[in-house]
């Protein structure tokens, strides 16, 4: 996987074609705006949808992989929770080729697991990747060196995040990494205008319309609940975790590491 230009490219022809499908889902005025969902408008313009919606997306993509190099085990599994497309999934795989590890991603959407499929079906990389449909919470961590949360925990209701990130530690092998990438909100009341002030300027930089950022506002209010940052580090340190850090952050999201 490259970057180049602002925009994320696989070694596959299939996840270029998604990358040319356009997100306007919100470009229209709509009577009504129901929460959002992963379904299958959502599926079809996703990689172009996150990419003009999260500053930094390609690089925490990149860096995900460069990361579960470093602390992926020999012989064990390496998770990708809520892996939608399969972005993280495809930036592992390309780098652990030589260590016998096993890529689970699972994700509860069946539009996207069925693109993620096709994706995964084109990609040249060989480290096995095993797909499976199910709601996150209820998947068992085996044998894990490397578990990657990018952008999925912020959609699980806060009072099953502890015991989520739990079940998570009790599965990974001492060593181990989580990767843990979310929407991020502020103490501050100045500090949270300006994050979301800029990323309301970030979006419009991308073409996105006022009025399409104030739809998907709507829409995604009362299904995406963000934290702050030390909510997250609060409950990683509740949970079992060390080693936190922020290594990546621009405006209101952010990257974490933490170690088992």
């Amino acid at each position: 996987m490259v970057t180049a230009c602002g925009k994320m490219l696989f070694s596959t022809n299939n996840f270029d074609v998604y990358m040319s499908k356009k997100d306007a889902i919100y470009s229209k005025a709509l009577d009504s705006i129901a929460d959002f969902s992963f379904d299958d408008s959502v599926a079809k313009v996703f990689p172009d949808m996150i990419q003009r919606s999260v500053p930094g997306y390609s690089t925490i993509i990149d860096m995900t992989g460069v990361i579960a190099e470093r602390y992926a085990q020999p012989g064990t599994n390496c998770y990708d929770l809520g892996s939608s497309l399969g972005a993280s999934t495809l930036s592992m795989r390309h780098r652990l080729e030589d260590r016998n590890c096993h890529i689970i991603a699972v994700d509860n959407s069946e539009p996207m697991l069925r693109r993620c499929e096709n994706i995964i079906r084109e990609d040249s990389a060989t480290t096995p990747v095993e797909l499976r449909q199910a709601d996150m919470r209820d998947v068992i961590i085996e044998n894990a060196s490397v578990v990657v949360l990018n952008f999925t925990l912020q959609f699980i209701p806060p009072e099953d995040r502890n015991a989520f990130l739990g079940s998570i530690f009790d599965g990974m092998n001492k060593g181990g990494i989580l990767i843990l990438s979310e929407k991020i909100k502020f103490e501050d009341a100045h500090l949270q205008e300006l994050n979301t002030d800029l990323h309301h300027r970030f979006k419009r930089a991308n073409g996105y319309s006022e009025m399409e950022i104030s739809q998907k506002r709507s829409a995604i209010e009362n299904v995406l609940i963000p934290e702050t940052i030390n909510d997250h580090e609060q409950r990683l340190e509740d949970v079992g975790f060390g080693g936190f850090d922020v290594w990546f952050q621009c405006f209101n999201f952010a990257s974490f590491v933490a170690i088992k």
